[in-house]
């Protein structure tokens, strides 16, 4: 691998929540990538089942794992710990049921020398509670800018990577309370990057629990409209047809 690259190091940000059945796959996908100059720091957000003990014992084998803990505060807030005491100049964000192929670091950092960007991001899997591979990997944009971000988050917040050395760290809104909240983060950054560059390549997988296909999306109808016109600030014209396009796509994803 190219040392330079390996000079480059990356934060990766994991809040944990009741999920035992998971992190310990999740963390196993960081343990084996090829890119080696990374830290994860887990935070376990209040916790009632093993989650904490199962993180703390990986924390005993790495010393770039750190594992925190806090009241549950929601994922926004949990994210914002992660990201507050993060040390990697590139912020990652990875949910405690999703996994990185063994070469995402590696190609994506690669990936944003070359592009010279400060954002980028690349295609996935989708995957079912079982680790099964469903659908089509998902089809992702070349470039993304803020135009793009106001219909819909083109990002794939478990692929994204976010170079702070230009503009500095970008925290998620804790009040929108875990709703759209990593919509609403990635928004910021394109906001300021301007741009983030797709990798077609599918580096990563994403965990499709039950319950949050089409017919979940049906009840966040309400909540994607308000952040169209209160995060956003879009008029309802531009609100109503922002929706519309954002409820076609949600049925071509999961179809």
């Amino acid at each position: 691998m190219n040392n330079d690259n390996q000079e480059i190091s990356v934060s990766i940000i994991t809040p944990i929540y009741n999920g035992e059945r998971y992190i310990g796959e999740t963390i196993e996908s960081v343990l084996k990538q090829n890119y080696e100059n990374w830290e994860i720091l887990i935070i376990d957000d209040g916790s009632v089942d093993h989650s904490f003990e199962i993180a703390k014992n990986f924390e005993k084998s790495d010393a770039r794992i750190h594992v925190f803990h806090q009241e549950n505060k929601g994922s926004a807030a949990a994210r914002n710990y992660g990201i507050r005491n993060a040390k990697g100049k590139i912020i990652a964000l990875l949910d405690a049921d999703d996994i990185w192929e063994p070469d995402f670091l590696e190609k994506q950092v690669k990936f944003m020398k070359e592009k010279n960007a400060s954002c980028a991001f690349c295609a996935y899997k989708k995957i079912d509670e079982n680790s099964k591979e469903i659908f089509h990997p998902t089809r992702i944009m070349k470039e993304v800018r803020i135009k793009d971000m106001r219909v819909m988050n083109r990002i794939g917040c478990l692929t994204g990577l976010y170079d702070t050395t230009k503009y500095g760290k970008v925290y998620l809104h804790e009040d929108l309370k875990s709703l759209r909240d990593d919509y609403a983060y990635w928004y910021d950054v394109i906001s300021r990057t301007g741009i983030s560059y797709g990798n077609p390549e599918v580096l990563a997988k994403y965990r499709v629990m039950s319950g949050t296909t089409t017919g979940k999306k049906s009840k966040l109808i309400r909540v994607q409209y308000n952040f169209y016109r209160n995060y956003i600030h879009e008029s309802r014209i531009e609100a109503v047809i922002n929706l519309i396009r954002w409820a076609i796509a949600g049925i071509i994803k999961f179809s």
